[in-house]
């Protein structure tokens, strides 16, 4: 068997549109997304070891989810997303799009 072999392309059109800060949002952002056909990936952001000593009191603890979908969909994404409460889209650069 051969391997398929690409020359230095990038395929790789995935961009960071948002970061979400509550697991309701994330779960509505889900539904929303999948409603309207766009593909996404939900990276979970780990907090780091001093975050967990200093955060004495669970009930205040923050999830924060870093939502990653393909180039083509933003725009559309963030029309639906727009006025959703903990969502934070996330600024484009010139170059990245």
């Amino acid at each position: 068997m051969s391997a398929i072999t690409f020359s230095n392309k990038v395929f790789d059109r995935e961009v960071a549109f948002c970061k979400v800060y509550s697991l309701e949002s994330k779960e509505k952002l889900e539904k929303l997304f999948l409603k309207n056909r766009i593909s996404y990936f939900i990276e979970w952001q780990d907090k780091t070891l001093w975050q967990r000593l200093m955060n004495k009191d669970k009930s205040k603890e923050k999830n924060v989810f870093t939502i990653r979908i393909n180039e083509a969909d933003v725009d559309k994404a963030r029309d639906l997303v727009t006025g959703l409460e903990s969502v934070k889209i996330r600024k484009m650069e010139p170059n990245e799009k």
